[in-house]
């Protein structure tokens, strides 16, 4: 199972979402699937859903600002059939499937090493539904880590930096990017540019 809606492992995150539900009752406010196709060649997997957006909208990097560059990126390589996703329409992904280390929202957008580790599981059926020579790109350190623990990898040799590649032992390869957050784009810790070119190595990759 890569998900399950009525997850409560984590009692801090599930009475985060009933008090943010109560405040905002039209929002999704449950634990948010992933989101594209069955059998990516690309999988994205990012931090945790954003209280206005994928919380709001029930699906990743859909309605907040970290959505702006991802889909803008993912329209321009031909993962996309839209470069904007600003709620839940028609929106289709192209042999790419975007998911999160942890499903639902954390207070402050900061998951306990405990609820990451909790969420661990359905990462990891969902990354072993991969086929070999798929690709993963690991949005922020956080997101890095978690693909580790799911293939139960040491951290020490598949250290994070911005454009790194990694082979992985079943076939897999791990890219690895800044996560395209509010914060990095506006202080240009990650620029449209850098990002872009992280995803021209991936569609490059593709063609091998």
């Amino acid at each position: 199972m890569r998900y399950d809606p009525n997850c409560k492992k984590c009692s801090r995150l599930e009475q985060f979402l009933t008090s943010t539900k109560v405040k905002y009752p039209h929002y999704f406010c449950k634990p948010v699937p992933s989101f594209g196709s069955n059998s990516p060649f690309l999988l994205i997997v990012g931090l945790a859903p954003g209280m206005h957006g994928a919380n709001n909208t029930g699906r990743p990097f859909t309605g907040d600002h970290a959505g702006i560059l991802l889909y803008k990126a993912l329209y321009k390589y031909g993962f996309s059939n839209k470069p904007e996703s600003i709620h839940k329409d028609n929106l289709k992904l192209i042999n790419c499937r975007i998911t999160n280390a942890v499903k639902c929202l954390p207070p402050e957008n900061k998951p306990t090493t405990g609820e990451i580790n909790n969420c661990n599981t359905y990462l990891a059926n969902e990354l072993g539904e991969l086929k070999a020579g798929s690709i993963i790109l690991a949005l922020g350190t956080i997101a890095h880590n978690a693909i580790l623990k799911a293939f139960h990898l040491v951290r020490s040799n598949y250290e994070f930096s911005h454009g790194s590649r990694h082979i992985l032992p079943n076939g897999l390869i791990l890219y690895d990017s800044y996560h395209c957050s509010r914060y990095n784009t506006q202080t240009k810790r990650l620029t449209e540019a850098m990002f872009f070119d992280i995803f021209l190595t991936i569609t490059k990759e593709r063609g091998k």
